[in-house]
């Protein structure tokens, strides 16, 4: 769910102008999963921008404020999200930890990074939602850790239909800062992207598992 209309698209014109977010339909990218892709997002790139990471920082603690008052904690997703979600619990005056794809194969074997106590209200922080396993995985780890989840919140959200479905299954609240139909209407207002790739965007956008597929 995104938060405000005029957020999203100052946001998401940030992400352009720091190149946190590239288009290129004619160039496309190839993410991880083997998906080409018109379009890559990398919003740690935004910690190298004082006054975005600032802008962006303080949006997230003003919207949590608002969403869920003032939390106990606020947690981090690893990699991606530790810093932006460090700036954040500094905003809040809150304690901080983050939460690692899975538990460390040494010394204390540690999933959850920080101190945290059993019934504590943790928002979970993540940089980039694109299907939700990683984040729902984190939120995992959180809640068999007996630490009560109040929702995620995100920079920037792809609004895959899969991913609405995995976070409804495990009742879990998300809401971004940006998503890409606000990052579409930006890069059309601002000359960005031309009305053909436009169109390209919003095609791989229905089923980008199958888009351009070699």
């Amino acid at each position: 769910m995104i938060l405000e209309n005029n957020t999203a698209k100052k946001v998401a014109e940030l992400l352009l102008q720091i190149n946190a977010i590239k288009l290129n339909s004619e160039n496309p990218f190839t993410w991880a999963s083997g998906w080409r892709s018109p379009i890559y997002c990398d919003n740690r790139i935004i910690l190298s921008y004082p006054t975005v990471r600032e802008q962006i920082a303080e949006n997230m603690a003003q919207q949590i404020k608002r969403l869920y008052g003032i939390p106990d904690l606020i947690a981090g997703v690893a990699t991606g999200a530790i810093g932006i979600g460090l700036l954040v619990a500094e905003k809040l005056k809150l304690p901080f930890i983050y939460v690692r794809p899975e538990p460390k194969k040494h010394g204390r074997q540690n999933q959850i990074e920080g101190k945290a106590e059993k019934g504590q209200k943790v928002v979970v922080i993540e940089d980039l939602i694109s299907t939700g396993m990683s984040s729902l995985n984190a939120i995992s780890a959180l809640k068999n850790n007996n630490l009560h989840v109040l929702g995620m919140l995100a920079i920037f959200s792809y609004g895959f239909d899969t991913a609405i479905q995995n976070f409804a299954k495990e009742n879990v609240t998300i809401h971004s800062l940006s998503d890409y139909e606000h990052l579409l209407e930006k890069a059309i207002e601002i000359k960005y992207i031309s009305e053909n790739e436009l169109e390209t965007l919003k095609k791989w956008r229905t089923q980008p598992e199958k888009w351009n597929q070699l």
